[in-house]
């Protein structure tokens, strides 16, 4: 496809000199992933010793965390081409993991995407010492996952709906269920609507000492089926799968525990489980205590259920509670001395670290009006927790650590800019992510301490390509709303911007509950060149984080509960009239655009904008939370039965009639997520209406439109329609 810099029309309408800058094109951006930083291919640390592992050319590479030298080539390229004829090599390496001995290493090969976190692959089980290569299961066919016990000497693996495991010695299988089923039973291995809302894929894990198998087995057969067309034959096939719209029946789903010596299949009795969900089950230490976490449907209280595997006895040992919604999170971490967790929770309305005694006192960490991002890391050994979090300002991510005792908190980062740890099992050392407003990812090597070793990759290449092609600076911009609420934002002007000009102002949005989008760190850089592209051709990016967004509290937050849509739409309206108000802005040139949530905001803000905006694009919009799956819709509007009103006064498509200034809708007719029955429906709604507006429909793609020459094609009708409309 040529390069389209835009047509000659569009060059005419943006005909503007930008020194000796390069032109950015959507090519650059989509095809050659020009701007894309890049991270540290393969990088695993290893389970018990001070090394890592990074994938290169000859295989995997291992490296020492204290001096940064390579120590030696833990698998060959050329083995693995040996021991499989040919079938797997480095190349076809999706994942890996080192069983906990670091004997063994488990290889996903030619994985391949089910939906957004669920996956099928080959797996083959390494022996490093004896340079010997196994391949899981006894036939050819795919598997949903498979898990290495901490022994290293047994395989879980999920196949077609089913449980099995594998001695790897011996290489005997055993069938752990046999009522598997697509579309009916599934078993360790989430449906649908978990996998999406909940966080999980795989539902099953070994116990410490692989005595045990703990698993989820859902039943699909009450959840009704959604279908699609896929455009592929003379007659289209139809697809169908299990999706829980909001109001309507869930899978029911148990909890088993199996017994390896004695081959016994339990199931825990948990009570009714037709209105509740099971969304983690964690082993204690002793391998004899399973915890399960049992989540009420309007998902406010989540309890801790710790259940005897051999005397079956069960108790609560802790529950967190929020008047409106709580998310499930993993941080949740059992000490080995079996009495005690570390946990997060936002029971004071800020996120914050709480020690528990199970079954008694709830003893808060940290506090204040800032809140914890995550729990990276709990060293026992020293009563220590490291943890992220934005105390240093609402934008930032910085590392903490502090004590058991709520004591001697220590910063360990900047306190200027984004920081992603991900520390080393024994917490000796973490590989550390760091970027800010306008500096692409740089990937280090720190110890404990916070102290820099050495730098994987910092992307200096990026930057300096960036430089090349003018790459305007991103500014931090906040203000306050006629109501009287602070909000903060990013603006990006043109590189040779003048004061004493009019520019238009080209939104982006998502602001779905929880989400940051404006924060001091350089992500979505796709979209950030695609930003760049339009200041080269005199625009002004602008994002705002409105109310329901993360970080800020509670209140701030979760002020949207059951009138998802009303308050972030008001708050992307303000912003409107806000950038109005800029001598440089030209305020009847305001346009706003978003995806999935923010394509849903974006058709929102429009129609009940009043004018304030002069042009939207929503890609893959919601259109009404009834046509959107149960656990996240009933999390924040709780269910249409109890809560109509919520549903249909803050839909685009009861304002249809409102439209005033140009839409387009664009939507990909296979998405799983948000159903190609929004947009029919919002079309529907708008031809009703006797109003003008743009559609454009993506054959056979999912939510996320890629594939082929997809994006690139997307994004140039973006930019043509923006260039064109605005």
């Amino acid at each position: 496809m040529k390069k389209i810099l835009l047509s000659a029309l569009l060059i005419v309408l943006t005909c503007v000199t930008f020194g000796q800058a390069q032109k950015i094109t959507i090519e650059d951006i989509w095809d050659n992933y020009k701007f894309y930083p890049r991270g540290v291919a393969g990088y695993t640390a290893m389970p018990k010793s001070d090394y890592y592992t990074v994938v290169k050319r000859a295989g995997i590479e291992r490296y020492s965390f204290a001096t940064g030298e390579k120590v030696d080539l833990l698998v060959s390229n050329e083995d693995l081409e040996r021991l499989s004829n040919g079938f797997v090599n480095i190349s076809k390496v999706s994942s890996y993991e080192f069983s906990n001995d670091e004997k063994k290493i488990m290889l996903a090969i030619d994985e391949e995407s089910i939906w957004r976190r669920s996956t099928l692959a080959f797996y083959y089980v390494y022996d490093i010492a004896n340079k010997t290569l196994t391949l899981v299961a006894d036939t050819n066919t795919k598997l949903h996952f498979a898990f290495l016990s901490e022994d290293g000497q047994k395989v879980l693996f999920a196949r077609d709906c089913d449980l099995f495991y594998q001695e790897l010695a011996s290489g005997k299988i055993t069938q752990i269920t046999h009522d598997g089923k697509e579309n009916a039973i599934l078993n360790g291995y989430a449906d649908w609507v978990y996998e999406e809302e909940l966080d999980m894929s795989s539902a099953a894990s070994w116990s410490p000492d692989g005595s045990k198998i703990a698993f989820l087995r859902f039943d699909e057969s009450r959840v009704k089926e959604y279908n699609f067309a896929i455009y592929d034959e003379l007659y289209p096939t139809d697809f169908k799968y299990k999706y829980p719209k909001a109001g309507e029946d869930n899978s029911l789903v148990d909890v088993y525990i199996y017994d390896l010596a004695s081959a016994q299949l339990s199931k825990v009795d948990l009570g009714d489980n037709s209105n509740c969900y099971f969304p983690r089950v964690y082993w204690q230490p002793n391998s004899n205590n399973a915890i399960i976490l049992k989540l009420n449907r309007h998902q406010n209280q989540l309890d801790f259920i710790r259940f005897n595997t051999t005397t079956k006895q069960q108790d609560i040992v802790y529950t967190d509670k929020n008047d409106k919604w709580l998310d499930v999170t993993d941080n949740y971490y059992f000490l080995k001395d079996g009495k005690t967790m570390i946990v997060t929770s936002e029971r004071d309305g800020f996120n914050h670290i709480y020690k528990v005694t199970l079954g008694g006192s709830i003893t808060q960490l940290t506090s204040g009006k800032w809140e914890v991002n995550a729990i990276q890391f709990v060293n026992e050994a020293k009563k220590q927790i490291y943890y992220t979090s934005n105390e240093s300002g609402v934008l930032n991510r910085d590392l903490y650590v502090i004590h058991f005792d709520g004591k001697k908190k220590t910063l360990l980062s900047s306190g200027d800019g984004w920081n992603e740890p991900a520390f080393s099992p024994n917490g000796n050392f973490y590989r550390n992510m760091y970027s800010n407003l306008n500096t692409v990812p740089k990937y280090t090597i720190r110890d404990a301490k916070g102290k820099e070793l050495r730098v994987l990759n910092d992307n200096k290449n990026i930057q300096e390509t960036m430089k090349e092609y003018g790459f305007a600076q991103r500014e931090i911009i906040s203000f306050v709303t006629e109501d009287g609420t602070q909000l903060n934002g990013w603006m990006m002007k043109p590189a040779n911007f003048n004061p004493n000009k009019k520019y238009p102002v080209m939104m982006n949005c998502y602001g779905g509950p929880g989400s940051q989008q404006v924060m001091n760190a350089y992500s979505s850089a796709q979209d950030l060149a695609f930003y760049q592209m339009l200041a080269q051709h005199g625009y002004i990016s602008v994002c705002v984080d409105g109310r329901g967004t993360a970080t800020r509290g509670d209140e701030f937050k979760k002020i949207i509960y059951q009138q998802m849509g009303k308050y972030e739409a008001i708050d992307q309206i303000a912003t409107a009239n806000y950038l109005k108000t800029l001598p440089y802005v030209d305020g009847n040139r305001i346009g706003i655009w978003g995806w999935s949530f923010g394509g849903y905001l974006s058709a929102l803000s429009m129609f009940r904008g009043d004018g304030a905006f002069k042009m939207a694009i929503s890609v893959a919009p919601v259109t009404n939370w009834r046509y959107y799956d149960n656990i996240y819709t009933e999390r924040f509007m709780r269910t249409p039965q109890e809560n109509p009103d919520g549903y249909d006064l803050n839909s685009p498509t009861t304002y249809a009639k409102q439209l005033n200034g140009k839409y387009f809708l664009i939507h990909g007719t296979a998405d799983d997520n948000v159903h190609f029955q929004n947009a029919m429906e919002l079309v529907k709604a708008l031809n009703e209406a006797g109003v003008e507006y743009d559609q454009f429909f993506f054959p056979n793609k999912n939510h996320f439109i890629m594939g082929g020459n997809t994006r690139t094609y997307l994004y140039n009708k973006l930019a043509k329609y923006i260039l064109e409309n605005l």
